[in-house]
């Protein structure tokens, strides 16, 4: 099976009532665990690639890694650029094998967000690739991502519309409270998800894909774990699981997830790594991490997305 956009993907999630996960993969170990999850719960998959991974194992590596993926477990899997900066890199991407890609604009003024998401747009739909804008801006710090409390804002419902027609974007990513990063929230703050916009922009956009960045959980087990083989990470607070199945329900298809899957793993290998200081052979704690993020991301797929048996 080749790679696939997310355009089927998303019609079945809208109509069904749940979410497509979207993992950021970073090398083999990420891409086996998130994958293998995905073949056990008989769910469709989006691996997604930031500007940072790509710097970090190459586009090369991880392209090839998703088309063994592929070809190992037979599932539906889209291959997404996050994030994409400028139309260069989008279409570096869209060149090189990419099947979804993401024109961020958001830092930029309403028209010159919509001329370059439109000059993508134009670029990938020619060549079959699908594409996903943003309107609003989202706080937090995430890879080559940093976006201040100050700058940060909410979408405004009245100009999506426009955003889509003139774009011709194929899902849209929308702010409503969630936040980049494993560091969500103040001390004393409680998350807090703005569905009356997710409400206004279904109306305003009906039957079309909305997509939430920054919607890591956060699972405090894995603080905790991190912490306790030698970490020094502060409480963190993520989006209660039960409002992002909430989100899923309505019209968010696309769910981002990255920050659950680098704690987890890491607090598995540090976990083994204490346990056994003997062990030098990376294949031994990689093997824990992969396993751990298998199960995290299974829990995922089950319990917050609700994409379990969709295939």
């Amino acid at each position: 099976m080749p790679l696939v956009t997310t355009k089927e993907m998303f019609e079945k999630a809208y109509a069904g009532g749940y979410a497509i996960g979207a993992f950021n993969v970073n090398n083999m170990e990420i891409i086996q665990g998130i994958t293998e999850a995905a073949q056990l719960e008989k769910s469709p998959v989006i691996l997604q690639v930031s500007a940072g991974a790509r710097k970090y194992a190459k586009h090369i590596y991880l392209t090839k890694l998703v088309e063994a993926a592929i070809a190992d477990t037979d599932l539906p899997i889209a291959l997404h650029l996050d994030h994409g900066e400028n139309f260069e890199v989008c279409k570096s991407c869209i060149d090189g094998g990419f099947s979804s890609v993401m024109i961020d604009g958001s830092k930029y003024s309403f028209e010159e967000n919509i001329a370059i998401t439109k000059q993508v747009v134009e670029y990938a739909h020619a060549r079959g690739v699908v594409v996903e804008g943003e309107l609003g801006k989202l706080a937090g710090i995430e890879d080559d991502v940093n976006v201040s409390d100050a700058d940060a804002m909410f979408t405004n419902p009245a100009e999506v519309e426009e955003f889509v027609t003139r774009t011709g974007v194929d899902s849209l990513a929308i702010a409503i409270g969630t936040s980049h990063g494993a560091y969500k929230f103040k001390p004393g703050q409680k998350p807090q998800l703005r569905f009356d916009i997710l409400e206004e922009v279904g109306k305003r956009l009906p039957n079309f894909p909305i997509v939430l960045h920054g919607s890591s959980s956060v699972p405090q087990e894995f603080v905790k774990m991190v912490n306790q083989y030698g970490g020094a990470m502060p409480d963190a607070i993520g989006i209660p699981e039960e409002m992002l199945r909430e989100a899923s329900k309505m019209a968010v298809c696309k769910i981002n997830i990255d920050s659950d899957l680098r704690l987890c793993m890491t607090g598995a290998i540090r976990k083994h790594l204490n346990d056994h200081p003997d062990h030098f052979d990376p294949r031994q704690y990689l093997k824990d991490g992969r396993d751990e993020l298998r199960a995290m991301v299974q829990h995922k797929i089950r319990n917050v997305l609700g994409s379990s048996n969709t295939l």
